[in-house]
This record gives C-alpha cells, structure tokens and sequence, in this order.
C-alpha cells in the first residue's frame, strides 16, 4: 500500500492559531543568525514567560532546569493553570513529581486510564475542568477517587469513546463530591438510572449543561427533574421513550438547548417539544432517521424556536437567533465571532451549539451513513469549516477530526471521497487546516494534519498543499516531540509522497532526514507513527534521487531495523516496501549492495516471507527480488535460506493476489540467474509451483514465472523436472496465447533450452526401461515445443519484408524487419556468457526451429538501444560468434528467418564495435 488515510479520531485540543508550533515551522526571518551569540538569559521576563506558554508541560519542565532566571520563571503559576496530558506517557512518578507546580492548576486534559490514576497525584485541589477520552479502561474506583480529591470540579467530560467500565456508583459519587458542578457530558453509559439523576438534581444545583452521550439507557422521568439544566444532549442514546420524553421535559423551566440528534425521535415529540416548552430555544436533531422520512413535517409554524435538522438550513437557522439577521452573512458562526456588540445570552446558546455540532458531525462522518452526498457538499464541509475557526479548543479540534473522516470511504484501501475532497478545497479549507497546523497547541497539529493527510490522497488536494506551503509545515511537525503530531504529520507526507511531482519537495523541505529520525526516535511502542515513517520512506525510495537521500539519512539502518525487530504487521509491510524500493536502483546507485551488506537485513527478509500477512509476504518477496540483482545479495539470499523460504512461498501462493504471486516466482526468477541457486531450487521443489504459477491469468504474474522457468531451463536435469512436471503445455500456453510479449519470449527460450539436446543426454542416465520411457515422453513434448516456438517467432515476421531483406543488403530493408521482431522488455534482460553460448551454439542445431529461435533470441539481446546490448556484444565477439553467425546466415539449409536474423545480429555486433571503438577514442 502506497498511502493511507485514518478516519478513527483520537481528541486533542482546539484553538487559532497565531504562533508557530515549532521553530522548523516559524519564519526563518525570525530567526537569529546561527553565527551570532544570543544571551538567552537577558531576554525579557514577560517574552520567557510567553515563550514557555507555547510549550507543552514536558519540554516546559525542560526548559525550566536549564538556569536558575528560568527556573524561577518556569513556576510562574500563570503557566500551570492548564495541562494537556495526553501527547506525554504521565504515570503516577511523573505526576508527583509535578505537583509541586500545580497548585493553580486548573485546567487538565488527558488520554487513557493511566493518565486518569496520575492526576490524583498531581495534588490540584482548584482543579475546575477535567476533560479525557479513550476511557473505555477507566473504572468506577479511578473516577470516584478524582471527583473525591477535586470538590472545586465545575466540568467533567469524559468520551467521546465509551465509558464502559463506569457504573451509577462512579456517578453517584460525582454527584456528592462535586458541588459546584456546572457540566457534565459522559459517553457510552450502561444505565443513567433514577437514582443517578436525582443525587445529581439534588447535590449539584448549579449543573446547567448536561449530556449523555451514546448511551444504552438513560432514564427520561428523572431528567425531567433536574430544573438546573439550561443545555441538554442525549444524542446517539437508545431505548429512549419518547412519549414520556415529551410529556416531561417540556416542563423543565430553564432549558435552552436540546440534543437528540442521532435517535429514533418522532415527529410527534418534536411538534410537542417545540410548542410547549416555553423556554426552548433550540432543538437539534441531525441524522434522526424517522424525522427525516417524514415529509409532512413543518419547521416553520415554531415561531422564535429553531430546529436544526439534516433537511434544513443550518446557517439560515443559526441567523435566525439574533435580533438583526441583516448582519448576518451565509458564515453565521464567522459572523458571529467578529461582532463587536455581543449578548451573553446568545453567545451562551453558539458556543454550546459549536460543540454540539462538532460532536454530531464527527459522529455521523464515522457512521456514514447513506443518502447524505448533498449534505456534506452543502452544509456539512461548510459548518466544519467555520468550526475549525472557534475559539473553543476542543470544538477546533473534532471539525478538523470531522474533516479528516466525512472524506473517508475505506480506510483500509486508502479510498476517499474525490467530491467531498475537492469541496473542502474550494470553500478554503486547505489553507484553514495549514494554519492550524502552524498552531502551538500539540492538538490542532495533530487533527489538522489528520485531515491534511486524508485529504491529500486526491492528487488536486495534493497539488494544493503543496503550493499552500503545506509539504514544509508538515516536515516540520514530523520533527514534533509529540508522537501523536509526528505520527499525522508523517502520514501527510506518506500520501503526498505518492506524487511524483512532491517527492523533490518533500526531500528538499528536510522530510527525509525527519522521517528517518522518527523510526529512531519511536523505535519501539509506536507502530502507528512506524509504518507512516516507513510508508513515505518507501514512496520517496522509488525515485532515484530520493532514494540515496534515505540512504545518507541512515534509512537503510533504520529500516533494516524495524524489518528485524518490529512485530506490526503494517511497519513491516512498509519497511519491506521501503527496502525493495531502495534497492531498485542497482544501475544507478549503490543503494541495492548497501541494503544487502547491512547486517541481518536479508535474513529479516527471508523471515518476512514467512509471516501470517499476506502484503508483509509480498514486500518481503519483492525486496528479495530486486536485491537479487547484485550478484554477492544473490549467494547471500540465499545463504540466508533464501531458496528452501522462496520455494515455500510459492508453493503457498497459488490462491494468492497476483501481487504476490508475481514476486514469490520474481524472486526465484533472480535467484535462478545463479546456476548454484537454479538447481538448488529445482531441488527443493520449486518446478512445480513455477508452472502453477505460468497458469495464472495475470499478465505479470505471466512474466516472472516464465522468466524463473527459463533459468531453470538452462540445467538439464531442471529442464527435465520442467517436462516431467507436466510444464511443457503450461509453457507452450503461454508462449502461444499470453498477452505478455515477454511471457511468450521467454517461455519459447525456455523450450528451446529444454529441447536442444543437452536434456535428452541427461535423461539417458538411468535405467534403460526409464529412459526408453522418457524417450517417449520426451519425443511427443519435444514435437509440441518446437512446433509453437516457431509460430511464435512467425508473430514476428513479415513476409515482404523478409522477402525484400533477402534480395537486398540495404541497411533500411534490415531495419523494417528489426523493427518488426523488436520486443522492448527484452532489452532489459541480461545474460551470462554462458547464456549467449548457449544460443549461439543453438545456431548450429540440426532443428531449423531452434535455429531461428536462437537468431531471434540474439537480435533481441543486442538491438542497438537496449539496456545491456552492448554487454551482450562483448560476450559475443569474444565467443567468436560473428563466424557462427556468418556461417548461419549463408547455409543453404538454414530458414529464411534465421538467415535474415544472423544477418541483423551480425550488423547489431559492428555497430557496437565501433560505438566501443569511438568511446575508447575519446577517453584517450
């Protein structure tokens, strides 16, 4: 897999951005000049001060130690009111050993049940907000314990992932520990029960904004009680009874904002809500599958109530709750933040309805449902867009989340939304999400670089990102000390990194040399940001350049490493991958003889070919492949139990995806070049699923085993494996009806080494009742061979032209044949001198088939042009092939088509040796 888009979220922070995250992403002008000495220590306190606010509370902690001036300015209590844990592993020893530092604090943020159990350490008896999610570990004993050390608690938000392991105990005691309250949004809750609510009706009389999220049971009678409650969600809850749920909350009489989107309400609950509650404001019920079916509903007979719903205008209704809507241009919420006159009331309603909105799209874009094309289009990439531009953190962050997913269509396959991609481009999105990028806050890097990444797969997105700036931004965030922020940013670079057009850039904005630092960085415990390094390094390997800038960047080292010690699927596919990128270029770099000489690089390989994966398996077989080129990886491969693992592999694959058909037999393919290997591989086996493999409908696939059965063929005693095997027909097949010219080419070679004679005296050893035996066999495979070699080399000529070639000496009738018989794979083929010798020995062969094929063979191996032409020609005219070759293109016997081929090989030698002839001129 060449890129990857991740829809799952995992929350971070959310704010504009002004400052730069990182000094790699900050203007270069506002840098000193490297040559000059800066005295850190006499800069203002204030601008200390500003600059540690811009740090996460690690590298503040950090910084803090460095002098005596900062350590006393790195306690000021302005700079511990708020935390964010979630970035940073914070166990119970980190958290004690920051308590000294968080007396003010009052703001705490964090992932996970560890953090949970380390912020009792922290000793922040004025904490007044806690918000966490991936709290599906989180028990009753670690929240009761919080909420019993935190009475000053005013928000509690725990989720959006479900709260499994919490009970009505745990909430119980959030309500007697918590008096003052005010929000409380929880998700994924087993059982809201009566007893629940009223304790918190009762004990917590300043709570005005509840939600219960997601929930399996929610008791509807109690929250009719809790007359604090001005803002209320029960989005995403089931087994609601909706009948009772209109009879009652109507009454409540200080709600403002309600939320069940995301349920089965009626139309009937709605109509009631909306005319009988005297203090409702809004009602939001968005993705509500039974409203929305039925299309007598009227929103508009609700005077001074709003009802924000998936088949209405959102932004005409969010107008519609100021006073004066000709102010009020198609972005309400923009419009809404600029005012200069606010009403606290109205700003109250908008900064709930931001984090609604954020939470039910980012819900819904999960989902996905069916039917909301026009939605998204419309409304949906829009509203995101105004909510990446709040000033709630958390609200920023989820639209940015929200973004990254509503695009998604598989993960798994990278496939996105190309529509909904390109709407988010032109309604400004790009240069939005950039700008969040470049924030200091650690969490709108790391979603904006989520939905930059997603985003990218569209190769128009990615151009747009690119002339936005955005290749420099994101190399930038893959230098973050924060994992979550490397990991996004490095996925951002793997899809922009499948352009051929972004690879120079990303390489010259420093992204090579960052995402091998990432691979040592997080070399262990990380794999997510693991296979996004390695899946970039592996795009960047294909091309030349880039690939020896992930050679001097030590990414050889790197990823040899994780393909020996890393046991993720995903980082092992991807180091493969990278691998066998890397050593692709063995005619133009040393990268291929580097890979193969690193320690225990190809022994990880050989193992990867044995994993339960099937892509691992198939990258693995690949980087053999391509290292199989250079003749020491060769012997090492398999040294290294190449062959015997190869073999298997092959064996294994016959209902395997073509990819990986095509290296397992690409891999024996380049190990076979090796006469050694060759018959090593035919003994342990490998004959049969070669010809298995020649049976494939994949045109690839085609190639590679008739390439490896043609190695094999060279030594007799495979070549009568070959034959025994029942892979006469398989090859006869494919040189007779393969798409592949190549395939055809090369299972005709093939045959012809099978039946030049140097078999038939090999199967005569033996017993005289086997080889009379075999003789048979051999006899009637042999007529079948020879008879569709020569209509194969036939496809290749044209009568009049040979005809005209034959009557004249001129150059231009030899080259209307040449260009005819021309196969241009073929040129990219290269052969041992032992090869060469074996075709122009072939010349000589009683069979005129052969003959023919042999000249034909040669005309292809040395056609002016080709990749190893003029190698060919030095093995040739040091065989003494042009007498051979003379000889062949008089002899009375000879057919035409051998005549007329000796003719073109022969006139292919001279112009190779006076081309070597005019280059050793030159260089004396």
């Amino acid at each position: 897999m060449n890129r990857r888009v991740r829809q799952k979220v995992a929350k971070k922070s959310k704010e504009q951005v002004e400052l730069p995250s990182n000094p790699e992403i900050g203007d270069a002008g506002l840098c000193p000049d490297s040559n000059e000495d800066v005295d850190w220590t006499s800069l203002p306190d204030d601008t200390v001060i500003q600059l540690f606010s811009c740090l996460n509370y690690r590298d503040r902690a950090s910084l803090s130690s460095t002098c005596k001036t900062w350590r006393v300015l790195g306690l000021s209590s302005c700079l511990w009111i708020s935390f964010d844990l979630r970035a940073h592993k914070c166990d119970p020893g980190m958290a004690v050993s920051l308590a000294s530092r968080c007396v003010n604090l009052q703001k705490i943020r964090f992932r996970g049940a560890e953090s949970a159990d380390a912020i009792i350490h922290l000793q922040a008896r004025n904490l007044r907000e806690i918000s966490g999610d991936y709290c599906r570990k989180i028990t009753d004993a670690t929240l009761s314990m919080i909420v019993a050390r935190h009475e000053a608690l005013e928000t509690l938000q725990l989720g959006p992932d479900f709260c499994e392991k919490v009970s009505s105990d745990a909430i119980k005691a959030i309500a007697f520990c918590c008096p003052k309250l005010k929000k409380l949004r929880l998700s994924g809750l087993r059982d809201v029960s009566v007893d629940v609510i009223n304790a918190l009706a009762k004990h917590c009389p300043n709570l005005i904004d509840i939600g219960f999220l997601d929930c399996l049971k929610v008791d509807e009678v109690a929250l009719g009680n809790v007359v604090s409650v001005h803002f209320l969600s029960v989005a995403g809850t089931s087994n609601m009874k909706w009948g009772v749920v209109s009879h009652l909350w109507h009454k409540l009489p200080k709600l403002i904002g309600l939320d069940v989107s995301r349920t089965d309400i009626e139309p009937s609950a709605v109509s009631r809500l909306l005319s009988l509650s005297p203090s409702l404001k809004v009602l939001c019920a968005m993705n509500c599958p039974v409203l929305e079916e039925d299309n007598t509903f009227s929103v508009n007979k609700y005077k001074g109530k709003l009802l924000l719903a998936l088949f209405n205008d959102i932004f005409e209704g969010l107008a519609s709750l100021f006073a004066d809507t000709t102010k009020m241009g198609k972005n309400v919420l923009l419009e809404w933040r600029n005012l200069k006159t606010k009403d606290k009331n109205v700003d109250e309603i908008m900064n709930w309805l931001e984090w609604i909105l954020s939470h039910t799209l980012l819900r819904t874009a999960e989902s996905n449902p069916q039917g909301l094309d026009v939605f998204w289009l419309k409304l949906g990439a829009p509203i995101l867009l105004s909510l990446m531009q709040s000033s709630q953190e958390e609200v920023q962050e989820r639209a940015a989340t929200g973004l990254a997913t509503f695009v998604v269509i598989d993960d798994e396959n990278a496939s996105i939304d190309c529509g909904r991609a390109e709407a988010v481009m032109r309604d400004g999105g790009i240069r939005l999400l950039l700008n969040l990028a470049k924030s200091w806050r650690e969490g709108l890097q790391s979603e904006a670089a989520k939905a930059i990444a997603n985003l990218s797969v569209n190769a128009n997105v990615a151009k747009a990102v690119a002339e936005e700036g955005g290749i420099e931004i994101l190399a930038g965030l893959a230098r973050s000390m924060n994992r979550l922020v490397a990991e996004e940013a490095a996925g951002g670079l793997w899809n922009l990194s499948v352009g051929e057009e972004h690879k120079g850039a990303i390489a010259e904005a420093g992204g090579v040399k960052a995402l091998v630092d990432l691979i040592f960085k997080w070399s262990s415990g990380s794999d997510g940001v693991l296979e996004r390094a390695a899946g970039a390094l592996a795009n960047l390997a294909a091309d030349d350049k880039c690939s020896m800038e992930v050679a001097l960047a030590g990414g050889v080292h790197a990823l040899v490493m994780l393909a020996r010690n890393c046991k993720f699927e995903g980082v092992q596919e991807q180091a493969a991958r990278a691998l066998a990128n890397l050593a692709a270029h063995g005619d133009s770099n040393s990268n291929n003889a580097a890979v193969g000489q690193e320690a225990g690089a190809l022994e990880a390989l050989v193992q990867l070919t044995r994993s339960l994966h099937e892509g691992v398996r198939q990258e693995a077989a690949g980087a053999l492949w391509n290292l199989s080129f250079d003749d020491r990886n060769r012997e090492a491969i398999a040294v290294a139990g190449g062959v015997e693992a190869l073999v298997a592999l092959a064996q294994s694959c016959a209902n395997a995806s073509p990819g990986l058909q095509e290296r397992a037999a690409g891999a024996l393919w380049g190990l076979s070049v090796s006469e050694a290997n060759s018959i090593a591989i035919g003994q342990e086996g490998g004959v049969a699923p070669l010809i298995a493999l020649a049976r494939s409908e994949a045109e690839d696939v085609h190639e590679t085993a008739a390439g490896a059965l043609w190695n094999l063929a060279f030594n007799p005693g495979n070549a009568l494996r070959i034959v025994e095997e029942g892979g006469v027909p398989a090859l006869v097949d494919l040189c007779s009806s393969s798409v592949s010219k190549m395939a055809r080419f090369m299972a005709a070679l093939a045959l012809a080494y099978m039946f030049d004679g140097r078999m038939d005296e090999f199967a005569l050893i033996g017993t005289s009742t086997e080889s009379i035996s075999k003789s048979v066999n051999l006899d009637g495979a042999r007529r079948m061979a020879l008879k569709h070699i020569e209509a194969f080399v036939l496809t290749f000529t044209d009568p009049q032209a040979f005809a005209t070639a034959a009557a004249s000496s001129a150059p231009a009738a030899l080259a209307q044949v040449t260009e005819r018989a021309r196969i241009q794979e073929a040129g990219h083929l290269r052969c041992s001198g032992a090869e060469i010798g074996r075709f122009v020995a072939m010349l000589r062969n009683p069979s005129s088939i052969l003959k023919a094929c042999a000249a034909f063979a040669l005309l292809q191996f040395t056609v002016p042009g080709g990749r190893h032409a003029l190698h060919h020609a030095s093995l040739m005219q040091s065989a003494g092939a042009a007498r051979v070759l003379r000889a062949a293109a008089a002899a009375a016997t000879a057919p035409l088509e051998a005549k007329i081929f000796a003719r073109i090989v022969l006139r292919n030698l001279e112009y190779h040796h006076i081309e070597s002839s005019n280059m050793k001129a030159v260089l004396v």
